[in-house]
C-alpha cells in the first residue's frame, strides 16, 4: 500500500490514479498530520509519496523525520517543485523526485521500494 500525501488535491488524485492504474493500493492525506493519523491506525504501508512543501506543522522533511523515527521499515520518496533537498536533509531509504514528474519517472522512483499488492 502507498500513502500519497499531498496538499493540492489535484495532484494528490493524479498521483493515486497513476499508482493504482499500475496496480498498486493507494490511501490519500492531504497533510502530514494527516498522514501520521493515517500511519497509527494501518499495518499495510510500504511506501509513503509525499510533497515537501504543505501547510501545517509538518513539512515532508520532517514527515521523512518521523516515519523513519516511528515506522523503520517505511520507505519514502519526496518531491518538490520550489526546493531541492540537501542529502544530508534526507533520512536513510528516502528519495527525491523533482517536480514536475511524469509517469515514468514516478513509476521509477515508486518500484524501487514498492512490490505489487
Amino acid at each position: 500500500m502507498i500513502l500519497v500525501v499531498e496538499d493540492d488535491p489535484l495532484l494528490r488524485l493524479g498521483a493515486c490514479a497513476v499508482l493504482r492504474e499500475a496496480g498498486y493500493g493507494t490511501l490519500e492525506a492531504a497533510d502530514a498530520e494527516e498522514a501520521i493519523d493515517i500511519l497509527e491506525h494501518r499495518e499495510d504501508i510500504g511506501v509513503v509519496f509525499s510533497d515537501i512543501q504543505m501547510p501545517g506543522s509538518l513539512d515532508g522533511l520532517k514527515l521523512a523525520q518521523t516515519v523513519r523515527r516511528r515506522w523503520p521499515p517505511i520507505d519514502m520518496v519526496l518531491t518538490s517543485g520550489r526546493m531541492t533537498p540537501r542529502p544530508e536533509e534526507l533520512p536513510a531509504r528516502v528519495r527525491y523526485l523533482p517536480k514536475p514528474f511524469g509517469t515514468a519517472e514516478l513509476l521509477a522512483e515508486i518500484r524501487q521500494f514498492a512490490t505489487m499488492p
